[in-house]
């Protein structure tokens, strides 16, 4: 069996094809509830959805600081910190756009180079 080292696996970096954007605790962000502009990141810890990437069955995937985020318990069993949208079963927020430091982390990185 061959093994393959891939140093890129992790949660550090991601992307959420439902948002259209950058995920991962590598990715400097805002937290998505209007008005607050705590710094947090995309990462595990931050996501509306019990620790599930994207939000799984009952998150809407967006991020949100500790101030933001309530543990609950839907009835299907899935328990965790959800924004309070999702615990109502309201529609999502409006996700807030890339964090500057991001971008320019993007645009200026070696790393992003083609």
């Amino acid at each position: 069996m061959k093994v393959i080292k891939n140093n890129n696996m992790g949660w550090s970096l991601g992307y959420d094809n439902n948002w259209k954007r950058d995920i991962g605790y590598g990715v400097p962000a805002y937290c998505d509830y209007p008005g607050c502009n705590k710094e947090i990141d995309r990462g595990l810890s931050y996501v509306c959805g019990g620790m599930f990437p994207y939000g799984g069955d009952n998150g809407c995937g967006l991020y949100f600081c500790e101030e933001h985020m309530f543990y609950h318990s839907f009835r299907d069993g899935d328990s965790g910190f959800y924004c309070k949208r999702c615990i109502r079963h309201r529609p999502p927020y409006t996700p807030k756009p890339e964090h500057p430091e991001w971008i320019k982390f993007k645009l200026t990185d070696k790393s992003w180079a083609e």
